[in-house]
């Protein structure tokens, strides 16, 4: 199968939409995300999307099958709350293994049926790694600026553990994403870097940060440029932005990252901003038309779509991304000369 790093070279890869927004599709009640063998959980577990890999595993195929067949060149697994840390909520840790290594196991299987009936546009499966509930730079107590409610080493080996069942489940490639707070991401990234050492291997990891308001800043307080710089330290397929902002609100920060990076770059914006319900209005006309700017510009190598982007949203950015050239790019030799 060709490289991951070769095909950016040639063209714009689209990576698939939302799975939350897929799964309220289905309106999945109490039992069903309890299924037959957590019938008796003592915790609620509704709103455990991760969870479905394990009991709804038809619904997480199909969903990935729908984004395939719009044309997305890569999914996510449906690993978004995948560690220990986030599965506290739901008293899961002892899953997570099982959760990761489902998940990818579930898109790898859809990904190689699509491949082999259309082999020249291979498709790809990025193991989703969200940022976690709890923050490493920041205190969640107003009262207690020093306070921190997880430290660097917790994430590391919450995170080494997701990457390891991720990897063993069939992952082609990493995504560290909704980065709010780049030590969270550097925890994942070091962890990634421990794993790849141990098992002697080299996987291409996607960095995607989260602009969470118009001061242009992530949670913690970076600009595009300190967060490109911050997580600039290892080599990694593509750094970018996602989530928190609609297409449009995300040009400049694309614009920073472009012109000062040699990596490639994605872009996985919302529908638009929420309305007053929380729901996204953006249709995948609308959407596809400000995803134009990033084409025309020559911003971006990846773009896909983050909260209340479906497949139709997807299909509209695939025939779009289909008639413009990639943001240019040196081949790997070259950048790491």
């Amino acid at each position: 199968m060709e490289k991951i790093e070769d095909i950016l070279l040639k063209r714009i890869l689209v990576l698939d939409g939302a799975m939350g927004t897929m799964l309220q599709r289905y309106k999945f009640e109490e039992e069903d995300f309890r299924g037959e063998r957590f019938k008796d959980w003592e915790h609620p577990l509704k709103g455990n999307n991760d969870l479905l890999s394990l009991t709804q595993p038809q619904a997480i195929a199909d969903i990935h099958r729908k984004y395939f067949e719009a044309g997305a060149d890569i999914v996510e697994t449906n690993t978004f709350s995948g560690t220990t840390i986030a599965m506290a909520d739901y008293h899961m840790e002892d899953l997570v293994y099982e959760l990761n290594y489902e998940s990818a196991r579930i898109a790898k299987e859809v990904a190689n049926e699509f491949t082999a009936k259309e082999p020249h546009k291979p498709r790809f499966v990025a193991g989703s790694i969200g940022p976690t509930n709890k923050t490493a730079s920041m205190s969640p107590d107003v009262n207690d600026p020093g306070f921190r409610a997880i430290s660097f080493d917790e994430l590391r080996e919450a995170y080494k553990q997701q990457v390891e069942a991720l990897l063993d489940g069939g992952s082609d490639l990493l995504l560290v994403e909704t980065i709010f707070d780049t030590l969270n991401a550097k925890a994942a990234l070091f962890a990634i870097e421990e794993v790849k050492d141990e098992r002697n291997i080299d996987v291409p990891i996607m960095v995607s940060g989260t602009i969470t308001d118009a001061s242009g800043r992530t949670l913690s307080g970076q600009t595009a440029e300190a967060f490109l710089i911050s997580v600039s330290h290892i080599t990694i397929l593509s750094v970018g932005f996602n989530c928190a902002l609609g297409a449009k609100q995300l040009v400049p920060h694309l614009e920073v990252i472009s012109a000062k990076s040699d990596f490639a770059t994605s872009a996985h914006p919302n529908a638009g901003l929420p309305n007053a319900f929380g729901e996204y209005d953006e249709t995948p006309e609308q959407m596809a038309s400000q995803i134009k700017e990033y084409l025309e510009k020559g911003l971006v190598n990846i773009v896909g779509g983050c909260c209340g982007t479906t497949p139709e949203h997807i299909k509209a950015i695939v025939e779009l991304t289909e008639q413009y050239s990639p943001r240019k790019l040196k081949p790997t030799h070259e950048a790491h000369a």
